[in-house]
Formats: structure tokens, C-alpha cells, sequence
């Protein structure tokens, strides 16, 4: 017999992201911002932020993040910084790097900026900038001293798939070079632009175990030099991760024109009202609102996550990834192989590996006119 469905109480939000713009100079193939972003032009004002942050803490945040597209874009991101300090945030700058130049990098620095989280596409100038599709190599290379200069944790991200997961070794190479304190090597998880480019972008099981292999190799080597964190894909997976661990649990994002959301892919699922925080306060949409609440606790499962003894440490895993492969955002992530659908996901490898065999299918970067191109498409 199944167990009694319960709702846990609600803990405020921990982690606040500010997704201050969709504007960004580069064009990667697995951004996870939404694909039609080109008709999302509005963006909250410098009050608009700052009252939302102010509200954020009032709830009880701690760590703010400003994220994008890229925020450096913006020319008030050292305000809102200041503001975050001021208002006892733990502040987290994630960028590409572009537009960081040696003024503004101690304009942060004096406004009290904790922590820059950098990212690479590659190990090498050819593959780095064929995946933003962009020349920005050397540019990230500079960014990366500038900010060991101004005496920041070197925190290093770069996203894998089936044409960089050869490389690892020399991405933790360039690390080690850097002075990388942190290096994140995350897989593609396959939303956004990540979707659309799935079938290019995923890799073979025999790519992952031998990058899985080098990265342990390395960690047992060089000890405590560099904390090297390996993110798995989903679709190799037999149990499914604990998508934000739990849906409205401890993040809060807020999209450039101010559409709060549980996760930042959730705007991909259906018949969902997400509040807006130009309308609603914080507080109002994270313990009210429906959308936070939809799939919060375990009172909409469905078998076999209702009857399944893990759900409170995976949550079902990602209701956006379920829809994704789906069509129902209430299904177990299919991921789990006690999904009746988990054999659709390993098709969905199986058809990417015989398309990368054809080689008939090209990258789409993320672009404006290939936003508007496929957002038409989606009409």
C-alpha cells in the first residue's frame, strides 16, 4: 500500500538568482536560457531589482546570484552588487568573463563581490571558440587572471559533451596552470538551447566512463589543489537526480523581466502562471502561488513515484525534464529506470548516436535570428 501523500512545511528560499538579462555576446549551443529569448526583451529596472532583493532577504536568503545571459551587459552590476553586500548577501557573479575589464573587476571588489564563477567552452583556443561561436579564448584567459590578480577563489566551469569530453584531461590541465581552486565539469543537461542541439551534443557512454576515469585519476593525484566536481548526465543515469532538491525548496529565480520562477527551465512547462514580481511580493509567491506550489511535497505524484520509498531524497526528479520526454510534467522523470519510460530515454541516446553517424543534423547556435527562427517554428 502506498504511503499517505504529505506536504513538508515551507522553509524560505535560500538561494536567490538573478537572471539580470538574456542579452549575451556568445552563442553556445547548450545555454540553458529559453530558446524564443528574442521576444523576451524586458528587463526589471536597478529599483526593480533592488527591491526584489531587498524583499529576498527579508524572507531569509542568503546567496544571491547574478546570472543571464551575461550580467556584465548590464552597466548597474556594480550597484546591485554593493546593495547585495549591504544587505548581507553572500554574492556570486557567474559570467563568460566578456566585458570584465581590470576598472570594473575592482569596482567589485570594493563593492564587496564574493565570489566569480568563470566559464570556459574548451581547453583550446579552436574548440572554445567553435562552441560559442565566437573568438573569446585569449579574452577568458585574461579575465582568469584578472581575477586571480584581485585575489578571488579561481572557480572554473565548463560544460561537457561529445566534442570536449576527450578533453578533460587537458581542461584540468589548463585549471591546474590557472590556479583554479574550484573546477566544475558539468555535463549537458538537455534543456533550452541544450534541447534543441540534443541529438549533436550527446556523448557515448564510453566517452563518459573514460572522462569519469581521468577525472578520479587526477583527484587521487593532485589531492586538494583543485576540488573537482563531475556532473553525470541525466540520460546515463539509472536514478534521477534531486532536480534543485525538491521544486520550490531552496531556489528562487527571477528571469530579466521579473517572471519568478521554482527552477530556471521551468517557463518550459505548460499550463503553468508564473507571478511576476512586479505584481506579487516575494513572500506572496513563494508560499502562495500556485506555480511554487505544484509540485512541491509529494501530494501529486503519480505511480511509481507515490508508492516509491526514495522520493523525499530525488523528488521524482526534474518535472521539466519529464515533460520534456513525455509530454506530461506530472510523469516520473523518466530517467529512473523504474519509469515505465525509462527505455524512451535510452532510445533517445541510441538515435543521437546513429544521427552523429549520418552527420546530417548542425549545430544551432544560440543566435537572435535562430531564436525568432524557432520560436516561429514552435507557433
Amino acid at each position: 500500500m502506498n504511503a499517505p501523500a504529505s506536504r513538508p512545511p515551507i522553509a524560505p528560499p535560500l538561494w536567490l538568482l538573478a537572471e539580470l538579462t538574456y542579452r549575451c555576446p556568445l552563442h553556445c549551443a547548450f545555454c540553458y536560457n529559453p530558446v524564443d529569448y528574442a521576444q523576451q526583451r524586458a528587463e526589471l529596472s536597478t529599483g526593480e531589482w533592488i527591491d526584489v532583493m531587498r524583499q529576498a532577504r527579508q524572507l531569509g536568503t542568503a546567496q544571491l546570484g547574478f546570472s543571464g545571459g551575461e550580467p556584465l551587459l548590464r552597466d548597474d552590476l556594480e550597484e546591485l552588487i554593493g546593495e547585495g553586500r549591504r544587505l548581507g548577501f553572500y554574492t556570486n557573479l557567474i559570467t563568460s568573463g566578456i566585458g570584465l575589464t581590470e576598472p570594473r573587476i575592482a569596482r567589485m571588489k570594493e563593492r564587496g563581490l564574493d565570489h566569480i564563477q568563470l566559464s570556459f567552452q574548451d581547453s583550446t583556443r579552436e574548440m572554445n571558440d567553435f562552441l560559442s561561436s565566437t573568438k573569446t579564448f585569449d579574452l577568458k584567459a585574461k579575465v582568469a587572471r584578472l581575477i586571480k590578480r584581485h585575489d578571488y577563489p579561481m572557480v572554473l566551469n565548463v560544460v561537457l559533451h561529445r566534442f570536449n569530453l576527450d578533453h578533460v584531461d587537458r581542461i584540468i590541465d589548463m585549471a591546474l596552470e590557472m590556479g583554479v581552486e574550484y573546477l566544475e565539469l558539468a555535463n549537458t543537461q538537455y534543456y533550452g538551447w541544450g534541447l534543441v542541439n540534443r541529438a549533436q551534443l550527446m556523448p557515448t557512454r564510453k566517452q563518459l566512463l573514460w572522462a569519469e576515469a581521468v577525472v578520479n585519476e587526477y583527484r587521487a593525484r593532485i589531492g586538494n589543489r583543485i576540488r573537482i566536481l563531475f556532473v553525470v548526465p541525466d540520460y546515463f543515469e539509472e536514478r534521477p537526480k534531486a532536480c534543485m532538491n525538491g521544486w520550490g525548496s531552496v531556489f528562487f529565480a527571477v528571469a530579466p523581466d521579473g517572471t519568478a520562477l521554482p527552477c530556471h527551465a521551468a517557463r518550459s512547462l505548460p499550463g503553468i502562471a508564473f507571478p511576476n514580481v512586479t505584481e506579487h511580493r516575494l513572500g506572496e509567491i513563494w508560499y502562495g502561488s500556485g506555480a511554487f506550489n505544484r509540485y512541491r511535497g509529494d501530494a501529486w505524484m503519480k505511480a511509481p513515484c507515490s508508492g516509491c520509498p526514495e522520493r523525499h531524497k530525488d523528488f521524482g526528479g526534474c518535472r521539466c525534464q519529464a515533460y520534456a520526454l513525455t509530454g506530461d510534467a506530472e510523469n516520473a522523470d523518466p530517467v529512473c529506470a523504474r519509469s515505465p519510460r525509462h527505455g524512451d530515454v535510452q532510445a533517445v541516446v541510441l538515435q543521437a548516436q546513429r544521427m552523429q553517424a549520418q552527420g546530417v543534423q548542425p549545430i544551432v547556435f544560440r543566435s537572435d535570428a535562430n531564436s525568432r527562427r524557432l520560436a516561429a517554428v514552435e507557433k
